[in-house]
C-alpha cells in the first residue's frame, strides 16, 4: 500500500513537473480558453465541484465544451458543440488541471475526481481510494477513455455508469493505491502521453 513518504515524493514529483509544464502549456490553455468563451458565449474556463483527497471538495477546471441554449418556451438546453467534442475527445479540455496539480488539490495520476455521490460513499477497504489526490490520468481513466461512447450505446446509461463502470473503476483504483510505485505512475503518464 502506498506509504505517507511515497505520498511526499508524489506531490513532489506532481508540483516539479506541473511548474516545468506551466510555461509550454500557459499560451496554449488561455488559447483554448479564449476560443471556447467566443464558442459559447460563457467563460471559456469552467469550474465544478469534486470529490477530492480525504473526501475534501475542491473546484475542479476544465475548458468549457457545453453551450447551454433556450428553446422556445424558455427552457434552457444543454449540448456539446462541435469545438467542444474536440476538445473532450483530444481531451484539451483537462489541460487547466495543471493548475489544480500545482495548488495540490490533484495529481497527475490516480483516480479520476468524482462528484458528489461517488467516492464520498466508498466503504469499507475501497475507501484506500480516498489516501491519494485525484489525477488527471490513471489505470480507470486509461482503460475508460471511450467512456461517452459506451454509455451511449445503453438503454440506460446512468444505470450502466453506476452497476458496471463505476465498480469496475473502484476496483481497479483500490488496486492502484494497494500496489503503488513511482514507476507505475510514470507507466501511466507514459501510456496517456502515447494515447492522444
Amino acid at each position: 500500500m502506498i506509504t505517507s513518504s511515497q505520498l511526499i515524493i508524489k506531490r513532489c514529483f506532481d508540483f516539479l513537473l506541473a511548474l516545468l509544464l506551466l510555461p509550454v502549456l500557459v499560451l496554449p490553455i488561455l488559447l483554448l480558453v479564449l476560443l471556447a468563451s467566443i464558442d459559447t458565449k460563457h467563460n471559456g474556463l469552467f469550474s465544478q465541484i469534486r470529490v477530492g483527497q480525504h473526501a475534501k471538495l475542491f473546484k475542479i477546471y476544465k475548458i468549457r465544451s457545453i453551450k447551454d441554449k433556450k428553446n422556445h418556451l424558455g427552457k434552457t438546453k444543454s449540448r456539446v458543440i462541435r469545438y467542444g467534442r474536440f476538445l473532450r475527445r483530444s481531451k484539451l479540455d483537462e489541460l487547466p488541471q495543471l493548475f489544480n496539480v500545482l495548488k495540490g488539490d490533484m495529481s497527475f495520476v490516480g483516480p479520476r475526481p468524482d462528484l458528489q455521490g461517488f467516492a464520498d460513499e466508498l466503504k469499507g477497504d475501497h475507501r484506500i481510494i480516498l489516501i491519494v489526490k485525484p489525477g488527471i490520468t490513471g489505470p480507470a481513466t486509461l482503460k475508460y477513455r471511450d467512456e461517452q461512447r459506451v454509455l451511449k450505446r445503453q438503454n440506460d446509461p446512468v444505470h450502466y455508469n453506476r452497476t458496471i463502470i463505476w465498480v469496475d473503476k473502484v476496483e481497479i483504483n483500490t488496486r492502484y493505491v494497494h500496489n503503488y510505485s513511482f514507476y507505475l505512475d510514470l507507466t501511466f503518464i507514459l501510456k496517456s502521453f502515447l494515447n492522444k
